[in-house]
């Protein structure tokens, strides 16, 4: 039998034995808790039925029709058509996001009309495509989406408002896009001209078209018609109207004289990041260390009496990566460096840089910065390797525009496109149908 002694030591050693244990569990533990990365959740937002991103994360999202990257996001009831939406999200940690549509008239408010009106399938759905980013300095989740689809299927033409948010909470919004099904009634026919105001004639450049419905029957063309034109696809600059000029037998006629004059404006600035290894035609320094840095030449002022070509994409940005294999996930980010050598226009008023890399918003993000010793503006932005168009211009502090050309002057021989989207109520329907789209061409 044990005597007392040799009990109370082999008690001792097992007690021991079992501190050892349960400290190396809780040292393991600390450590996994260490290592395991907390996810923050996106916060709630207000929606808002334009093209945003919510949270600064959210990068180069795109939206287009498949025939044509970066083209403009319109497709037909009914037919194969797709449109694919395209963004990155920089905090690259593995999420749940979801998405679905809603229904618009033509001045983007929401429909009074149910999801079930709308939608032919269910009302919303996961992304599922996406990708970790592959050999960048900057990491990211690149997501890809493609609609209609066999779960999503809209059934009713008109303005669609894409919304994208997390863990299927409608609140926690990433992201917003505009997008245009159309269901052929009408047939426009269209012409670009110098303004009719004959002090303009040299600045400005104004749309006359012709809506000609044969066969369709418009019983009140002041309720039931509107039409709105843009110009190179810009939502800020968008004009639209419900008066003819004249009615004619299957015509309506709008060449009235004040009537979608837009400004000439210039051809868009851009910079070409397409290679890292290699210094493009407006790059002065590249520069690496956590990231790449891209410093641009100085933007000097256009605002001068004579008109200068040059090629421009009116505005559009391309994500491309010479460098790489496939830009969507191992095109990397930069930080891009702009100056621009001016003085403010006005007293009152900040200039913006914008594009459709931003969706034209003019806000905190796109201010740009005064130097008002060395007489110039500067700011930097954090974009995806590619071609991307961008322009100054003069706004107040809630974005609304003072002076869209303030920098870059304004001329009739400008090369800008312009689509004409046409919009028809029938009496006692509760939506607007979008029945016809149109893209013209300033110089074709």
């Amino acid at each position: 039998m044990l005597n007392w002694c040799m009990l109370r030591k082999l008690c001792l050693l097992s007690l021991g034995f079992i501190l050892v244990i349960f400290q190396h569990h809780a040292i393991a533990q600390n450590k996994n808790k260490k290592q395991r990365k907390t996810i923050i959740s996106t916060p709630r937002s207000e929606l808002l039925y334009t093209d945003y991103s919510y949270i600064p994360e959210i990068k180069s999202v795109e939206l287009y029709n498949s025939e044509k990257v970066q083209s403009f996001p319109v497709i037909h009831l009914g037919s194969g058509d797709e449109l694919i939406l395209k963004f990155d999200d920089l905090r690259a940690d593995n999420r749940s996001f979801y998405y679905t549509l809603v229904h618009c008239d033509a001045e983007w408010k929401p429909s009074p009309l149910s999801p079930i009106d709308y939608f032919e399938s269910f009302t919303e759905d996961r992304i599922n495509d996406y990708k970790i980013s592959f050999n960048t300095f900057q990491k990211y989740i690149h997501y890809e989406l493609r609609i209609p689809n066999q779960t999503v299927k809209p059934k009713l033409s008109g303005n669609y408002l894409l919304k994208v948010y997390e863990d299927g909470d409608q609140e926690r919004l990433l992201l917003t896009k505009r997008f245009f099904i159309i269901n052929p009634k009408v047939r426009v026919n269209a012409i670009i001209t110098q303004s009719s105001i004959v002090k303009e004639r040299d600045k400005r450049q104004k749309v006359n078209f012709v809506i000609q419905h044969p066969g369709f029957i418009v019983q009140n063309p002041y309720q039931e018609i509107r039409a709105v034109v843009m110009q190179n696809e810009r939502f800020d600059t968008q004009k639209m109207t419900n008066v003819p000029l004249f009615i004619r037998n299957d015509q309506l006629v709008y060449e009235d004289v004040k009537t979608n004059d837009f400004d000439g404006g210039n051809e868009f600035r851009r910079f070409d990041t397409r290679s890292l290894r290699f210094k493009s035609q407006t790059t002065e320094n590249i520069n690496q260390d956590s990231l790449y840095h891209i410093k641009l030449f100085a933007d000097p002022v256009w605002n001068t009496p004579t008109y200068t070509s040059q090629f421009d994409e009116n505005g559009n940005f391309y994500i491309i990566n010479q460098d790489g294999s496939n830009e969507n996930y191992d095109a990397d980010y930069c930080w891009v460096y702009f100056t621009l050598l001016s003085t403010p226009p006005s007293e009152n008023g900040n200039a913006y840089i914008v594009g459709k890399f931003n969706n034209y918003r003019k806000d905190e993000a796109s201010k740009l910065i005064y130097d008002a010793t060395n007489k110039l503006y500067y700011t930097k932005l954090l974009l995806k390797q590619g071609v991307t168009d961008y322009h100054y211009t003069w706004a107040d502090n809630k974005g609304s525009i003072i002076d869209d050309n303030a920098f870059d002057g304004d001329f009739y021989e400008t090369e800008n496109s312009y689509q004409i989207l046409v919009y028809y109520k029938q009496p006692g329907s509760r939506y607007e149908e979008l029945i016809s789209y149109t893209m013209l061409n300033s110089r074709k």
